[in-house]
C-alpha cells in the first residue's frame, strides 16, 4: 500500500511532464514549419546559376528511361546532366550512348566493376562532382521524377538568394496497400523534422533524391572523406559539416518536387532504415537529443497512461490533458502533411503516427541485435 502511495504520484509526474513536454516541442519545433513560405514568383533566366545535375546510376536502364527526358525537358536556361554509370550490368549504357546524341547537354561517366570500390553513392558522386562543369549542382536518384518543368529553376531560387546548400523534399507516389502509407508517413514526418530543424538553425539532413548545393561548400568539408567507410551519408553526414551560419534554405514548392515508388517489400524498407539507422548513431550529442525528445515523451505518456489507467488513477482532468495535446498534434502535423500533399494522411494522422511509434523502435531495435549478433 505505501509503494502505491509513493509510486502513482511518480507516475503521474512522469505522465504530466512527457506531455507538456510533448505539446511544447510541437509547438516550438513543428509550427515553423507551417510558417515556411514557397516562392510566390520564380528568378528570371539572368539570375540564374549554371547548374550540373548529377546522378548516379547502377542497373537502372528502365529508370533512366523515364528520368533523362523529364530532367532534360527543365525549363532552364543553362544546365548540363552527368550520369554516372556504377557498374551496371544491364542496358544501361547503350541507353545512356543513345540519349548522349539526342541531348548535347548529357555527359556519361562510366565506372567499371572492380571488387575494390565499396558499396553506395560516395565514389560515383565523387567522379559526378569532378567531371561537372559547372559550380552549382543539383543532386537526384534515377529512379525519381521531377514533378514539374520548374523543378530547376525552383531549386536554384535558393542560389540566386545568396545560399550554397538548397535542401529540398522527394516524396513517394501514392499506392494502395497499408506498407505504402507507411512510407509515405515516414517519409513526409522525416521531412517534417528535417526542415523544422534547418529552420530551427540545426540543420542535421537532407535527402540524396532532391538536393542541391554548390562546389564551394562540398571542397569546403572534404567532399565524402571524413564517412567514405560509410555507406550512407552522402546527404545527411554531409549537410552537418557544410550547413553553417544560415548558408542554406528549404525548398519544399509542390513545382520542386522529386517523387520516387516506395519499397513495396517489408524487407528492403527495413534495410534502407538499416542504412539510415547506421548514419543518425555519427550525429552529435545536442541534434541526437533534441531528436529523441519527441519519440521518448511519446512512449513515457503511453506507458503512464497505461498504468494509471490499470489504478484507475488517470482522472478526467489527465484524459482532458491528453486529449488537448492529441488535438493539437494533429492540427499541427496534419497541416504539415497537408503542406507536402499528403491530405489522406493527415486525416488519420493518430492513427499513422501510433503505428510509426509501435515499428519504428523495432525496427531500430532488429537492426542493433543484427549487428551485435554479427559482431
Amino acid at each position: 500500500m505505501q509503494d502505491s502511495q509513493v509510486l502513482i504520484p511518480c507516475i503521474l509526474a512522469i505522465f504530466y511532464a512527457s506531455l507538456l513536454l510533448n505539446g511544447t516541442y510541437v509547438i516550438f519545433v513543428y509550427v515553423r514549419f507551417l510558417r515556411l513560405k514557397t516562392p510566390s514568383e520564380l528568378a528570371q533566366d539572368a539570375d540564374l546559376p549554371p547548374l550540373s545535375v548529377l546522378i548516379a546510376a547502377r542497373n537502372e536502364s528502365e529508370n533512366l528511361y523515364e528520368l533523362l527526358p523529364k530532367v532534360m525537358e527543365q525549363d532552364y536556361p543553362c544546365f548540363e546532366v552527368v550520369v554516372v554509370n556504377n557498374q551496371s550490368t544491364d542496358e544501361s549504357i547503350w541507353l545512356l550512348k543513345a540519349y548522349e546524341h539526342q541531348f548535347p547537354n548529357l555527359r556519361i561517366v562510366q565506372l567499371e566493376k572492380s571488387r575494390h570500390i565499396r558499396p553506395g553513392k560516395k565514389l560515383p558522386l565523387t567522379l559526378a562532382v569532378k567531371a561537372a562543369k559547372f559550380d552549382h549542382f543539383v543532386f537526384t536518384d534515377a529512379d525519381c521524377i521531377p514533378s514539374s518543368r520548374n523543378w530547376l529553376r525552383t531549386m536554384a531560387q535558393g542560389f540566386v538568394q545568396s545560399k550554397e546548400i538548397v535542401i529540398g523534399y522527394g516524396p513517394h507516389r501514392k499506392k494502395q496497400g497499408f506498407l505504402n502509407r507507411l512510407i509515405r508517413f515516414d517519409t513526409a514526418f522525416i521531412a517534417i523534422n528535417y526542415c523544422s530543424f534547418a529552420l530551427l538553425g540545426l540543420p542535421y539532413m537532407g535527402v540524396g533524391r532532391n538536393l542541391a548545393y554548390s562546389r564551394k561548400v562540398y571542397e569546403s568539408v572534404g567532399g565524402f572523406k571524413s564517412h567514405y567507410h560509410l555507406v550512407s551519408g552522402d546527404d545527411d553526414l554531409l549537410i552537418q559539416q557544410a550547413a553553417k551560419q544560415r548558408n542554406y534554405t528549404v525548398q519544399i514548392a509542390p513545382e520542386a518536387f522529386c517523387y520516387s515508388d516506395a519499397h513495396t517489400e517489408w524487407f528492403r524498407w527495413k534495410l534502407q532504415k538499416a542504412r539510415h539507422f547506421s548514419t543518425s548513431v555519427r550525429y552529435n550529442v545536442i541534434k541526437k537529443s533534441l531528436l529523441g525528445i519527441y519519440p521518448l515523451t511519446m512512449w513515457l505518456v503511453a506507458i503512464s497512461f497505461i498504468l494509471l489507467c490499470l489504478t484507475s488513477n488517470v482522472g478526467f482532468y489527465g484524459i482532458g490533458l491528453l486529449g488537448g495535446v492529441v488535438l493539437l498534434k494533429w492540427a499541427v502535423l496534419g497541416s504539415g502533411l497537408r503542406k507536402l500533399k499528403e491530405p489522406g494522411l493527415a486525416v488519420f494522422f493518430p492513427f499513422w503516427e501510433l503505428v510509426y511509434a509501435l515499428i519504428i523502435p523495432m525496427l531500430y531495435l532488429s537492426v542493433i541485435r543484427k549487428a551485435a549478433n554479427k559482431w
